[in-house]
């Protein structure tokens, strides 16, 4: 099975490759120096230390496995055809939910960059499938874990 296409920001795209740098310059040779320090603590079996520094190895092992395939896979948000006057990845959309009058502002974002917080919003979260593809007076109606939600879109801007 091909692995997932992760789209990102270029941005996003530069975040995650100085992690992967920082991670393989600077923190392996952190963690070999810790287990190194550990090792001189005696019996390996009874270490605390000499296990909480392979513990932490293994970790940065993954995270760096982890960002050499989302890296491997990535597609810059630019490089996606999208119908300028329709919801896609990278647009921003203003929005107006229905039930409480409020209006919001989106940013539709590949899952990695999702943050909630900052108004951006997964590609593949509820909202960002429905919205999709939608234009400018569309009204949708998006089932999420907290019951249903009604926007009409008011805006998209990219």
């Amino acid at each position: 099975m091909a692995d997932k296409e992760v789209i990102l920001s270029l941005e996003g795209l530069k975040k995650l490759e100085q992690e992967l740098d920082h991670l393989k310059s600077v923190r392996r040779k952190e963690v070999a120096e810790r287990i190194k320090q550990a090792r001189q603590f005696g019996d390996v079996g009874e270490n605390s230390e000499y296990e909480d520094a392979k513990n932490e190895q293994a970790f940065t092992e993954g995270r760096i496995l982890t960002l050499e395939k989302l890296l491997r896979n990535a597609k810059l948000m630019e490089e996606v055809d999208v119908d300028p006057g329709r919801v896609g990845v990278g647009s921003t959309i203003r929005l107006k939910d229905i039930s409480r009058g409020e209006v919001v502002e989106f940013t539709i974002v590949g899952s990695t960059e999702a943050d909630p917080g900052k108004h951006l919003i997964s590609n593949e979260s509820p909202v960002g499938k429905a919205m999709l593809g939608q234009k400018v007076g569309s009204v949708i109606t998006v089932t999420v874990p907290a019951g249903i939600l009604k926007y009409e879109i008011l805006g998209i801007s990219r």
